[in-house]
């Protein structure tokens, strides 16, 4: 084998039909073994378990291939291999073996964690979930403006990903490129995918930093009186259409469907003139007695409580994983055993 300091630098067309490659090989061997646990242990146990099961087959891929110390799938198909940037030689196994834990394991972590916090009814704004819940867009980030500087600068110098920038993980081609022929460029990728960094990073700063109070208008008293008495808070008393005016849910006043006690808190925390909504919905879930939460909002299929409801064409209510999963393997309820379309599921809100 030649000597890694005579490989020529691998070109970012090569790393990018690697990893693409990598990527559907990746996929493939998960939805085989979701196949076959699905059909020894169901799709309850499957749904429970998806994140284990995602994290075993990136393990199994990855480790029958780079931990061993050769090719993946995709770098075989361009004909690259890893070499460490700073001792131009083949990765030693703690290196490869931290190539491989990188990007799998923190994304894991962080999903288990905001799952047990949810199932554990900690409050929303608390300091967990708000970092739970912000998580995976800084890594998202994170991974765009890597992959931003991928493209604009040279393949051969910018990593493809965090962990191989983190790491001084390079790619090297195992025959020369052709000097007469020039290889494309994918700058103008990176600056369109910069301009997006950048608007998104705008868009997340301006959510963060507090609303100016240049309002003219104070703002309606939503109680529940004004509510049932068709009043508003200019004291007028003339009906007011609920379709247009007043917060409704399919043309029904939330006057009708949230208790008075929760109105008058809303008119209370509004007086201040913070915005105490964030990304709440009229219905708090943490704030519901634990009997009704692990009852009336339990999933049929996995057991638990529900996340992102969904109904039913027949009306009942399960999770939107958990019901997309056994439409997948039966296309019936599992309760009443009606037909079931995948098109036809309808997301729940505020319930």
């Amino acid at each position: 084998m030649a000597d890694p300091t005579d490989i020529p630098r691998a070109t970012q067309a090569q790393i990018m039909r690697a990893a693409q490659k990598d990527v559907f090989n990746v996929f493939t061997l998960r939805e085989d073994s979701e196949n076959v646990l699905r059909a020894w242990l169901g799709t309850r146990w499957l749904t429970r378990w998806s994140l284990e099961v995602d994290l075993l087959a990136k393990l199994i891929y990855y480790g029958l291939t780079t931990l061993r110390g050769t090719q993946t799938l995709g770098e075989e198909y361009t004909d690259i291999r890893r070499i460490h940037s700073t001792s131009r030689r083949f990765p030693r196994f703690k290196l490869r073996l931290a190539l491989i834990l990188l990007p799998t394991l923190p994304p894991y972590i962080l999903s288990r964690f905001s799952r047990r916090a949810s199932s554990m009814g900690r409050s929303r704004d608390s300091l967990l979930a708000r970092l739970l819940r912000a998580s995976p867009g800084v890594f998202e980030l994170l991974a765009e403006l890597n992959l931003a500087a991928f493209y604009i600068g040279s393949g051969s110098v910018a990593p493809y990903t965090i962990a191989e920038r983190v790491l001084g993980i390079r790619h090297m081609a195992s025959t020369p490129s052709d000097p007469n022929q020039r290889p494309p460029s994918y700058s103008l990728l990176g600056i369109l995918l910069a301009i997006r960094l950048i608007y998104r990073i705008q868009g997340i700063v301006s959510s963060v930093l507090p609303k100016s109070s240049t309002a003219t208008s104070s703002p309606i008293p939503m109680d529940s009186s004004s509510f049932s008495s068709g009043k508003t808070s200019f004291g007028t008393s003339n009906p007011v259409d609920h379709s247009s005016s007043l917060p409704s849910i399919d043309n029904t006043p939330i006057a009708e469907l949230v208790p008075a006690s929760l109105l008058a808190r809303i008119a209370t925390e509004g007086d201040d003139g913070k915005d105490h909504w964030g990304d709440r919905t009229v219905l708090s879930v943490e704030e519901l007695p634990s009997e009704v939460r692990t009852s009336h909002r339990r999933c049929a299929l996995c057991l638990e409580e529900r996340t992102a409801s969904t109904v039913t064409e027949c009306g009942h209510l399960f999770c939107w994983t958990c019901i997309v999963g056994w439409g997948r393997e039966k296309a019936e309820c599992p309760l009443c055993r009606q037909s079931l379309a995948l098109s036809k599921l309808i997301p729940l809100h505020n319930l």
